[in-house]
């Protein structure tokens, strides 16, 4: 059963209650709420994600609630807690969507150290997976949104899960957090993708949600191997170009951009360099969404 598949009744009870179990990639969280804000954006977001048994294990736990203050009433405000701490101190109420994906990722950064995770987004395309690691302000999660819609299974706008073992990418696919001028691109791009309502003025300016797509929520369980390491940069009125770029640079870059790697010490070495050695890599450069898709297709095609 999805979440979608719940009566409204039956979602606000569980929210308010025993709490939903809604598995996102490898994980399942128990989640509460007692906002129609959260509960109508879980609807719109998570409706073709698998909820699970009550009675199951769960390894994140996370409620979004009303601060038990004066506040409540007066300039109303949101606080998410993990294991019943808060995470961040309460913000406005209609930050509330936003910050629940902020816990989200700091949970799985945090905590999932059976993976080596890197700050990156990730999408597959006949089997093989380009790893974008990127700062804020690089265009990442539009270029990310873009090729979703494109034909690109999502894994992850924010983080690569990768296996200890064999260095398969696994799927995390989530919500994908856009903002500012990065809102309008994508209601252009994509008009018949699912939004969230923009949230205003928060520490990352306004940001609003697009909704994963249905086969890449799907198929949670397909690991794959990475083919691509693309350092993504928009500019402004910049050609679009990919060019190659040095491994080693590389390396010490994704190593920077680890989440765990020193949590993993030699093993964690060990596993960055076997994904070095077997992908590709490149610096991206571009301001013309269309045009980036066209290069990036175009690379998935070479064999």
């Amino acid at each position: 059963m999805n979440l979608g598949d719940l009566a409204p009744q039956d979602l606000t009870r569980r929210l308010r209650g025993p709490g939903v179990m809604l598995r996102t990639g490898p994980f399942v969280s128990r989640i509460w709420t007692d906002m129609p804000i959260m509960e109508r954006g879980l609807s719109l977001l998570y409706a073709d994600y698998p909820v699970e048994d009550d009675r199951g294990f769960a390894d994140f736990h996370v409620s979004v609630m009303r601060p038990r203050s004066l506040r409540r009433w007066f300039q109303p405000q949101a606080q998410l807690l993990y294991d019943h701490q808060a995470l961040f101190e309460p913000l406005p109420l209609d930050q509330a969507l936003p910050m629940f994906e902020w816990g989200m990722n700091w949970a799985v950064g945090t905590m999932a150290n059976q993976f080596l995770i890197l700050h990156a987004a990730t999408l597959e395309r006949n089997g093989r997976v380009v790893i974008m690691p990127a700062p804020p302000g690089s265009g990442k999660s539009t270029l990310c949104a873009g090729l979703a819609c494109r034909g690109w299974r999502l894994m992850s706008d924010e983080m690569a899960l990768i296996t200890l073992d064999d260095g398969l990418v696994v799927p995390l696919a989530r919500p994908v957090s856009l903002k500012n001028k990065s809102i309008e691109v994508m209601t252009r791009f994509a008009p018949d993708a699912v939004f969230s309502e923009p949230a205003e003025e928060t520490h990352k300016g306004t940001v609003a949600l697009m909704r994963a797509p249905r086969d890449s929520v799907a198929r949670k369980r397909d690991p794959a191997r990475p083919a691509w390491i693309v350092f993504p940069n928009y500019l402004p009125g910049a050609e679009t170009s990919l060019a190659p770029r040095s491994k080693a640079a590389t390396f010490m870059e994704m190593g920077e951009n680890a989440f765990n790697y020193s949590v993993h010490g030699r093993r964690g070495f060990d596993v960055l360099a076997g994904i070095l050695d077997s992908c590709a890599c490149y610096d991206f450069r571009y301001s013309d969404l269309d045009h980036a898709v066209q290069v990036f297709s175009s690379l998935a095609s070479e064999a």
